[in-house]
């Protein structure tokens, strides 16, 4: 079965520095989320609890899935409070009862929960697929948001693990179920 993760993509991403071509990736996320469920698939929102205070402080406005992602009632969620969405959390066990075969790996920030996600999907040996559209970052101090992707779509495909981690677009990811 495939897993599509969408990874901290909560109303605070509107917030603070311009996250490259967010719009298109929203509705590049939808369109897989889409896909994924037609077959059978499962997804799974990564939501990440930020400090009280902080503008991912649960259970607050910009805590709250972004209201232009498109949710479906057998859709689950998993809370985060670190980068990676399998530390500390259910996520592994919730994925084995689930019987996952592949994860597809999408959502926001390209550079840390994004990556850390993927880095540790893989090295658990699951088989991992980044929608190389489907995911953003703002820019940094040292790179542009383009950079920061291209860097870690190269990253990705260069990981030593199990399965290789395949980066590929989103329209080209045919789901198996």
């Amino acid at each position: 079965m495939d897993v599509l993760l969408i990874v901290d993509m909560q109303e605070s991403v509107l917030l603070g520095d311009k996250k490259h071509n967010l719009s298109s990736v929203i509705e590049a996320i939808n369109r897989l989320a889409t896909r994924v469920r037609e077959h059978a698939g499962r997804v799974i929102f990564v939501q990440h609890d930020g400090l009280p205070g902080d503008d991912f402080a649960p259970f607050t406005p910009g805590w709250e899935i972004l209201g232009s992602m498109q949710r479906d009632p057998r859709d689950r969620s998993v809370r985060k409070t670190h980068n990676d969405a399998f530390f500390g959390t259910s996520l592994k066990a919730e994925l084995v009862a689930l019987g996952a075969r592949r994860l597809i790996v999408c959502g926001w920030a390209t550079d840390l929960c994004v990556d850390a996600t993927v880095r540790s999907a893989a090295a658990l040996g699951f088989e991992v697929l980044v929608a190389s559209d489907c995911h953003t970052v703002s820019a940094r101090p040292h790179l542009s948001a383009q950079a920061v992707m291209e860097h870690h779509h190269w990253v990705w495909s260069n990981v030593i693990c199990e399965h290789p981690v395949m980066v590929v677009r989103e329209a080209e990811i045919r789901s198996g179920g």
